[in-house]
This record gives structure tokens, C-alpha cells and sequence, in this order.
């Protein structure tokens, strides 16, 4: 069982940054691919980065074509923590932010554990 925690959400202006964490419990947080995802209102859940498990400490970072060059993410498996880091945020952005794990080869999914999500907001 993985357990995560999101955290870092809030209210920021268009231009600004943001950092995400996300904790997460278990004994094996270094070999799960790794992704972000977000839901803006009436909006369905849309992938927005992975930080995918190739194998033997080789990851892949991948990123939907609306975050490319924005958002990083990125992972400290000493402090089971993932990372997004936002930046030049957009109005668009604004989204309930969730973290998941898996196991899966495609680092779009399936995901096996989801957190219970941040809320970002990007005021214009």
C-alpha cells in the first residue's frame, strides 16, 4: 500500500511559481512511476507530468504539451517525495492538482495510488 500526500497548492497571480510536493509512505517509492495530474472544474482529470521508472534508477520525465517548458518534476526517493515546480503559471492552470503511483510501463498509466489532491488557483 502507498499512501500521498499533497501539498503546496494556494492562490498565486499569472507569471508567478508554485511547488508541489507530494509524500508519500511505503517501502518501494523508488521504483513506482510517478505522475501529476489536475481537474479544473467541470473539466475531466487531465495528465499533466510523469517521472517514470525505466529501471535500475533510470527514469524518464514527460510532460503534456500545455506544461512543457513550465513545469518540472522531479523526485528525492531519500525523502519519498515527488515534485512539480510550476512556473509562469496561467489562469488555465487552475486545477485540483493530484499526485499518483504506479506501476504500469506507460507512464500515462494505469495508476495505482491517488492522493487526495491540492488546490491550485492562478488569479489573472
Amino acid at each position: 500500500q502507498v499512501q500521498l500526500v499533497e501539498s503546496g497548492g494556494g492562490l498565486v497571480q499569472a507569471g508567478g511559481s508554485l511547488r508541489l510536493s507530494c509524500a508519500a509512505s511505503g517501502r518501494t517509492f523508488s521504483t513506482y512511476t510517478m505522475g501529476w495530474f489536475r481537474q479544473a472544474p467541470g473539466k475531466g482529470r487531465e495528465f499533466v507530468a510523469a517521472h517514470h521508472y525505466i529501471s535500475n534508477s533510470l527514469y524518464s520525465a514527460n510532460y503534456a504539451d500545455s506544461v512543457k517548458g513550465r513545469f518540472t518534476i522531479s523526485r528525492d526517493n531519500a525523502k519519498k517525495t515527488l515534485y512539480l515546480q510550476m512556473n509562469s503559471l496561467k489562469p488555465d492552470d487552475t486545477a485540483v492538482y493530484y499526485c499518483a503511483a504506479g506501476s504500469a510501463r506507460d507512464y500515462l498509466g494505469p495508476y495505482d495510488y491517488w492522493g487526495q489532491g491540492t488546490q491550485v488557483t492562478v488569479s489573472s
